[in-house]
């Protein structure tokens, strides 16, 4: 035993040991990116169990499954079979775990429905609907934020309507009736047995909160020690159970926390900042740990991201440091034109691809907003470069899984008014939108659900035709029902598909599209027996349950990352954001220019600039060894080219980590000065010299001003100027008439333009 705990422990630095063997008290772990946080807490864990704790008296709460699982199977290399028995998943998956033991106590079954994202929307745009409200001043998605923001902060319908500063807001969004649409949401929630994915955490709190003797008390019991992944991005509502669980007379606060101040950038979501830079006002006896050696990127990234958030006000102050060595310095693209942009990125990738043997897999091009994805999409298709773009519609949500997913819903819970609504009809049983509507009618005016309605359907006024095909689906439902206790999750699923003619219908439909739909349905019933043969123990005393009510538990809290199995050799397209926690040997950071990174909108909110400057930090320190920065001179928006400005980012990164900066360190002394005066919307000229063989030093102030010249006016060697393109000279005209083509030499190149669509302007 004695020689186990010494080979895990020796293959650390001092800092992460520290963090791994103080076990005792509260303890937060810094850790900077690439410096080695999964190993610290895994091997943590590890610790605590070979010291003599119970594994299952040990929670730890991440972010995504994935995580969970990577940890578990890292604990497992030292402890052995009784990793498993660790509680280790995502704040929703545990919390979802308890509440279905404790369902009873906030008026629940313990086979309530979690409805996702799109039941939500669906249910709300019903609402607005009957309450006939405008649909666009109560757009759903606003409509959702708004009660998933009050949920987060603790706010129940009732405390929302009292609450004046809410409602005075409402008022002037001109949503005076959200609370009632709140009110409503949370009353067929309830009504349906069911709980959105706010509900989990909001839930979790009530129960603790209101059964302080009981449930609370076992809970405290059964975690002495517990550990949070990813700290920075917990909100309010994250932390409030948390300190619940922790903090009481007599507790020995045994709460470890691991984060990095500098990578919180889901503010957008509700994560709160303040929870990890205000750590230690709530434990004062804390101990903190930085883990500032970075064994990811090479040096001059790792300075050039400390450079950086430098300039960020609030932050726990570190200086992180590279294991590798200096390697290249950081790459700047200078391009006239987002077209451009996306062309010199595919050439370098080609480039870096046949000069280092880069695969695909090892190259990210990341953008501020999807949007841009566009442009690089194009050019990696003219390189022949194969690419993915991450983000785009996760398995779970297509038409024809959520489908198959409605019926399983549907055989656990009956109550639930989404999934109803979503097969009642399909496939095509003879039941129209009246008949729908009018069971929903039925179910307010009974203040009862659907399905009690289907039941008793040839009592309350149907068609009969009508009230024979609802009865026919009752029957059908039921008849799944009754094979609940002996079947498990994939027998009863292959069954409904089959039994439903979902599988019919589908191999009825020999396109292309029919046979990709038909081939997703058959990957869902392999995904539920790959569930159902794997031995993954649940607990520490109960056997692994391979039920339906259990898989669909587990697929409602998958996030799209855990269900992306592809694994092909592309290079690979997203946002920052969805970048987090990935790295790769080359990294593209593109659309570097004033208000798009930082963003129009951050520059106008309170604190929305340290939050930008952090999600660069996040891009930056993605790259292993290559890192490449791009901006436009110019990019169309909404049907009109507008001209840009570099990022004020780039000005913060000395030219001793670049390869060929864009300033001088004058300029940049100037840059910094301006920007720390604290002028709103600071934007620095261009520098007018060209670099790397482009002229980027175009720029149109006023194009109101900027007098076209007549197509017989142009003539070779005549100076121009190209509203998009710069100064330039006429090589050549080819041709005649309105086909005629100017051959214009910009410096960098010379391009062909049909004169008259070229907008020229003789200087």
């Amino acid at each position: 035993m004695e020689e186990q705990k010494v080979s895990y422990l020796d293959g650390l630095n001092e800092v992460q040991r520290g963090a791994v063997t103080t076990t005792e008290g509260p303890v937060l772990v810094i850790a900077g990116p690439g410096s080695g946080k999964t190993r610290v807490l895994t091997y943590r864990i590890a610790h605590l169990i070979q010291e003599g704790v119970a594994p299952y008296n040990i929670l730890t709460l991440t972010f995504t499954n994935k995580a969970a699982k990577e940890m578990k199977e890292r604990i497992s290399q030292v402890v052995g079979k009784r990793a498993a028995y660790v509680w280790a998943g995502t704040f929703h998956s545990i919390f979802a775990r308890i509440l279905r033991v404790e369902a009873e106590k906030l008026g629940y079954s313990s086979n309530f429905t979690i409805y996702d994202s799109k039941d939500t929307s669906s249910i709300l745009a019903a609402i607005i609907a009957e309450m006939r409200l405008d649909s666009k001043t109560y757009d759903t998605n606003g409509v959702k934020a708004r009660i998933s923001s009050a949920k987060s902060n603790l706010i129940s319908p009732a405390a929302y309507e009292q609450n004046q500063q809410l409602m005075m807001q409402d008022r002037k969004s001109r949503r005076p009736y959200l609370f009632r649409i709140y009110k409503q949401y949370a009353m067929r929630c309830k009504r349906a047995g069911a709980m959105d994915f706010d509900d989990l955490l909001y839930q979790m709190f009530v129960l603790l909160h209101k059964n302080p003797d009981g449930v609370l008390e076992k809970y405290r019991k059964k975690f002495p020690y517990v550990l949070v992944d990813e700290f920075q991005d917990t909100n309010f509502l994250q932390y409030s159970i948390i300190k619940k669980l922790v903090n009481y007379p007599k507790s020995p606060r045994n709460i470890c926390v691991v984060g990095d101040d500098a990578q919180s950038i889901y503010a957008f979501r509700g994560a709160t900042i303040e929870n990890i830079l205000n750590f230690k006002r709530d434990y004062p006896k804390l101990q903190t740990f930085k883990l500032e050696q970075n064994y990811r990127s090479t040096n001059h990234i790792v300075q050039a991201a400390n450079e950086l958030i430098l300039h960020n006000t609030g932050q726990i102050q570190k200086k992180i440091w590279s294991f590798k060595g200096e390697g290249q310095k950081i790459q700047l693209i200078k391009a006239v034109s987002d077209s451009e942009e996306g062309r010199r990125i595919a050439g370098m990738i080609l480039e870096q691809k046949t000069r280092y043997h880069l695969k695909n897999k090892d190259v990210a091009i990341l953008y501020r907003t999807n949007a841009q994805s566009r442009v690089f999409e194009e050019f990696l298709r003219r390189y022949d470069i194969l690419y993915k773009v991450y983000g785009g519609l996760s398995f779970y949500q297509r038409k024809e899984i959520k489908d198959v997913i409605a019926y399983l819903r549907l055989v656990v819970n009956p109550n639930d008014e989404e999934a109803l609504r979503r097969v009642l009809n399909y496939p095509t049983r003879g039941i129209g939108k009246g008949t729908i509507e009018m069971v929903s009618q039925l179910a307010n005016e009974y203040d009862t659900t659907p399905w009690a309605i289907l039941e008793k359907a040839n009592t309350l006024g149907f068609k009969p035709k009508a009230a024979k095909s609802l009865l026919a689906f009752v029957n059908m439902i039921k008849g799944f029902q009754r094979r609940l206790a002996t079947d498990n999750a994939f027998e009863l699923a292959e069954h409904v598909a089959k039994k439903s003619t979902i599988l019919a219908k589908l191999d009825q439909d020999t396109t292309v599209q029919g046979i990709s739909r038909r081939d997703n349905v058959r990957e869902l019933l392999d995904g539920i027996k790959d569930f159902v043969d794997n031995d993954e123990l649940i607990d520490e005393a109960t056997l692994p349950d391979k039920s339906l009510p259990n898989y669909l538990q587990n697929i409602a809290l998958l996030t799209d990352q855990d269900s992306d199995k592809e694994n092909d050799d592309r290079v690979a397209l997203m946002s920052i954001h969805a970048a987090k926690g990935l790295e790769f040997k080359s990294v593209f950071v593109a659309g570097m220019e004033e208000q798009l990174f930082p963003s129009f909108m951050a520059l106008q909110e309170a604190g929305g600039l340290d939050e930008e400057r952090r999600l660069f930090y996040v891009a930056v320190t993605r790259a292993e060894e290559f890192l490449t920065l791009s901006f436009a001179g110019s990019r169309y928006r909404y049907g009109k080219l507008n001209n840009y400005q570099p990022s004020r980012f780039l000005s913060e990164i000395s030219e001793e980590n670049l390869e060929q900066p864009i300033y001088s360190k004058a300029e940049r002394q100037n840059v910094l000065g301006e920007q720390r005066s604290g002028i709103k919307g600071f934007s620095k000229p261009m520098p007018r010299r060209s670099t790397l063989g482009t002229n980027t030093n175009h720029e149109v102030k006023n194009t109101a001003d900027y007098k076209v010249c007549k197509p017989g006016q142009i003539e070779a060697g005549l100076k121009i100027e190209h509203i998009r393109f710069g100064a330039g000279v006429i090589v050549k005209l080819e041709g005649a008439g309105k086909n005629a083509i100017v051959h214009i030499d910009f410096g960098h190149e010379v391009k062909r333009i049909v004169l008259r669509f070229a907008k020229l302007k003789i200087v």
